[in-house]
């Protein structure tokens, strides 16, 4: 079924297309009625408009928080074309008809964003609107409702190709982005309610986003995926400038966030080398050309094809070395214009630049689906704090550092992990082994080929220091570090058979130190 659109209510804060698509419906023989700004930018480029307080017979009341929550308005929008009764409460009641509505909502999301006070922020919580989206999407059989400024143009065509109607299956699409739209705004609405009173896990919880990009596949390509973003103004892949080349795929993005998330964990230069989420190299440098090449020696066979962070400015030096190896990504806080030219060359290399680093303390939650529901719990954003050395000897001072750095990028290795470090360096990652011991000894494995590489004839992992993310639950995996070569150890303790652990770190010579907080990544 087509239905006519005689009448319009146009109100938005967004005036982006309002006067090309005002234009439109007046020359198409359209009514409209309109409010405040929308109406004067209306008027002041010569379409023909009524203000709404004029089409009611009520004026625009306290500070223009009452002027469409009206009768005379949402009884135009809400009216049963057709039926008896809703026709004759129309005549009675001098209700005349509204066929489209063009509504945009108060920039409630953008004036968060903007760090503004609370009070601004409650003046930006839109309520004519929403009651009115909602209105209309309900009754789509007949209103055609537009949120976005973007979907005027479809309107507009919509309406040449039906003689100025709308079909049915048009305004069905209209009404379901409209209700997303009311949804995403009252998500936001409410998390920043939580938010402000320290609520993270209420009773209800919503979640709302905007879709930035539609993939061609997901994780794998019989899988459908998109992109979408919450507003969050935190530096990273979502609010990147991606400089050259191919889009980023489902995984691209994931690889390069968990990335960038880790190398913002460090204030010294260093660089990151991702691969399927895991670190195969991490750094400090006294450049960041020199942290990008200790990062890739760690494991340059797994480095091939991996998305590579710095949290320094990219230099051309630097650059000249990433063009080197094929990357799918590099991300850092700025690019120079020598550098930029150099990855040039790299077409598909993907090159983002985020303008900041993110505050790796920050407050926030993650989210995982589950079938039938979500897990959400706060970002795993705590930092070292007290370490208790538990064993008869003592860490040097560079055991000490290496212990540190250690621990950190373990915090961003799936579980279990184990890192071996050594002067600022990893030498060898173990991640995501159903037993402690096989990451223990996959590390050790990966510290031995990195020599190999490098063309020494000693394992990396002999005088490097180990770190687990979570505590070791028998003395095994403890030792066989220590058979590796280690000579100190970072973990978090808290198992029933501390004691054995520790006794055996004594026994091996090794230092030991806890630091009661573990770091799982599932």
């Amino acid at each position: 079924m087509s239905a006519i659109i005689r009448r319009a209510l146009i109100s938005v804060s967004d005036k982006t297309g309002l006067v090309e698509f005002g234009k439109f419906l007046s020359d198409n023989g359209v009514e409209i009625l309109s409010t405040g700004g929308s109406a004067k930018a209306l008027s002041d480029a010569g379409v023909p408009v009524i203000e709404v307080s004029e089409h009611t017979g009520f004026p625009e009341i306290m500070d223009g928080r009452v002027k469409t929550l009206q009768p005379a308005i949402h009884g135009g929008l809400l009216a049963v074309r057709g039926n008896p009764e809703h026709e004759a409460a129309m005549e009675k009641h001098n209700i005349a008809p509204i066929d489209l509505l063009a509504v945009n909502l108060y920039p409630f999301e953008e004036t968060v964003a903007k760090g503004a006070a609370f009070d601004d922020c409650i003046e930006n919580i839109d309520i004519g609107g929403p009651a009115l989206i909602r209105a209309a999407a309900k009754n789509h059989d007949f209103v055609s409702v537009v949120v976005d400024p973007a979907d005027y143009a479809r309107v507009m065509d919509e309406m040449k190709t039906n003689n100025g109607t709308t079909t049915d299956d048009f305004r069905r699409q209209l009404a379901a982005t409209a209700y997303a739209r009311t949804g995403a705004y009252d998500a936001a609405i409410s998390g920043w309610f939580a938010d402000q009173l320290g609520n993270t896990l209420p009773k209800r919880i919503a979640f709302g986003g905007t879709r930035k990009q539609t993939m061609r596949y997901g994780e794998n390509p019989h899988q459908e995926a998109a992109f979408y973003t919450n507003g969050d103004t935190r530096p990273g892949v979502a609010t990147a400038q991606q400089l050259q080349g191919k889009e980023l795929s489902f995984n691209n993005l994931n690889d390069t966030d968990a990335a960038f998330e880790l190398i913002a964990e460090f204030k010294d230069t260093a660089c990151a080398i991702i691969k399927h989420a895991n670190p195969c190299g991490v750094a400090y440098g006294a450049s960041i050309k020199e942290a990008y090449q200790k990062a890739l020696a760690c494991d340059t066979e797994s480095a091939f094809g991996g998305i590579v962070a710095l949290n320094r400015p990219l230099d051309a030096e630097t650059a000249e070395q990433i063009a080197d190896l094929f990357a799918e990504v590099v991300i850092a806080p700025e690019i120079d214009a020598a550098a930029r030219d150099i990855l040039a060359s790299k077409k598909n290399l993907r090159v983002l630049v985020t303008g900041g680093m993110p505050d790796p303390e920050a407050r926030g939650m993650t989210i995982r689906s589950l079938s039938g529901g979500y897990l959400l719990q706060g970002r795993d954003n705590k930092v070292l704090e007290d370490l208790k050395v538990v064993t008869r000897r003592q860490p040097s001072e560079q055991e000490l550092a290496d212990l540190r750095f250690a621990f950190i990028v373990a915090k961003h290795v799936k579980s279990n992990a184990i890192i071996y470090a050594k002067n600022g360096a990893t030498v060898g990652v173990g991640a995501g082994q159903m037993s402690r011991v096989n990451s223990s000894r996959i590390a050790a494995w990966k510290a031995g080929d990195a020599a190999k590489v490098a063309g020494d004839s000693e394992s990396w992992a002999i005088g490097s220091v180990v770190a687990s993310d979570a505590f070791f639950p028998f003395a095994d995996g403890l030792l066989a570090a220590a058979e590796a070569g280690a000579t100190a150890v970072i973990q978090p303790g808290g198992s029933m058979r501390d004691d054995e652990v520790i006794a055996a770190a004594d026994e091996a010579g090794l230092a030991m130190v806890l630091t009661g907080m573990r770091h799982f990544r599932h």
